[in-house]
């Protein structure tokens, strides 16, 4: 039997749960109290609003919807990958919910579970303290409040965390179908599949032998991405239509090149020089802990993994304020931080994490209320 599925084992894991659900019904309570004061509605706010309403009308009507932008842009909704809304559909079957509730009510089912498969990674690594503060440092980061959204990010997160754990405990089969599931959640679900290719080369390196459940994996990983982005090409009439429709959105990999164009455009005067010192100090941040999960030795796979997750978010055009949203998947960033803050006083640790998650209700409720998620 696992030692890491024993009975003391799951119940600390809940500690880590029961504590992510405690910063997330902090971010929802001052969400709540801010929405009320400014005469905002704080439940369509995080169900019916940006690319919630898409990943509804296609839980709703299925593909084919487009809407063309003031510039003159076809944007399509086969950017949008399918499993949340597959998932919207089924809870609408079952229930009275319509697709944007359903969609919360995903988030809601698999943030907790997200933390969990994070807490049972960072106990593998480091033990039990920087499990738990893994998992509450991700509940509490700046645009937090998204995975509380009818978005994929919670979704998406819960599958990458198994999947890499599955990886860690060498369960080929188990991880291969999680991370074809990522594949369907969103486009980074390859980062989840190059994950697992890592462990295995990792594995046969080491003279382990290459058997047919290690196969398995490996061939189940990718499908689930490459079925969509194929069943896209299919019905535009080029293998490569996904990326084209992407482009209709903007977004591309042009290797950092237009965020670096448009920090240096916020960096030009007052009061727009914040945002650019903010993002500069922001990319800087997110190098330094990739460095520090390099020099702390982390697993290959969690290394390749997080490395993909960081070069599409910061190396993609697009709408840059996504950024942050984007890089929420590379949680294994935090792992530094976590086994830092494992090391100091309890009462110090707790301060800390206590502080940022106050921080982060704030900043959420101010920015979904504001500009909004990217």
């Amino acid at each position: 039997m696992d030692p890491e599925a024993s009975s003391p084992a799951l119940r600390r894991a809940w500690t880590a749960v029961a504590a992510f659900a405690a910063v997330r019904a902090l971010g929802l309570l001052v969400l709540g109290l801010w929405s009320r004061a400014n005469g905002a509605d704080a439940h369509a706010l995080l169900s019916r609003r940006w690319d919630s309403l898409w990943y509804a009308r296609v839980a709703g009507s299925g593909y084919d919807f487009t809407l063309t932008a003031p510039d003159g842009r076809v944007l399509s909704d086969q950017a949008f990958f399918p499993l949340l809304p597959w998932l919207e559909r089924a809870v609408g079957a079952v229930s009275p919910l319509g697709p944007g509730d359903a969609g919360l009510l995903v988030s809601g089912v698999a943030g907790p579970v997200a933390a969990w498969g994070m807490y049972l990674i960072g106990h593998h690594l480091y033990g039990h303290r920087a499990g738990l503060l893994l998992v509450t440092l991700w509940a509490a980061v700046p645009v937090g409040i998204v995975q509380s959204m009818a978005y994929s990010e919670a979704l998406f997160v819960a599958l990458a965390a198994w999947a890499l754990y599955a990886v860690a405990r060498r369960r080929w089969v188990e991880a291969g179908l999680l991370a074809s599931l990522a594949g369907l959640t969103r486009p980074v679900g390859l980062a989840v599949a190059a994950a697992l290719w890592a462990g295995a080369v990792v594995e046969a390196r080491r003279g382990r032998r290459v058997g047919a459940r290690m196969l398995a994996g490996v061939l189940l990983a990718p499908l689930g991405a490459v079925a969509y982005i194929l069943w896209v090409g299919a019905r535009r009439g080029s293998p490569l239509a996904y990326l084209d429709v992407q482009a209709e959105w903007g977004n591309g990999f042009d290797g950092g090149l237009a965020y670096a164009k448009f920090i240096v455009a916020h960096l030009g005067g007052w009061p727009v020089v914040l945002a650019g010192l903010g993002l500069i100090a922001g990319t800087a941040l997110a190098l330094w802990a990739y460095a520090a999960c390099v020099r702390g030795r982390q697993p290959l796979p969690l290394l390749v993994y997080t490395g993909i997750v960081m070069a599409l978010a910061l190396c993609s055009s697009g709408y840059f304020g996504s950024k942050p949203r984007l890089l929420l998947p590379a949680f294994p960033l935090l792992l530094p931080v976590a086994l830092a803050l494992s090391r100091v006083r309890a009462s110090r640790a707790v301060s800390v994490v206590a502080a940022l998650a106050l921080g982060s209700a704030v900043y959420g409720a101010t920015w979904l209320g504001g500009s909004g998620p990217p």
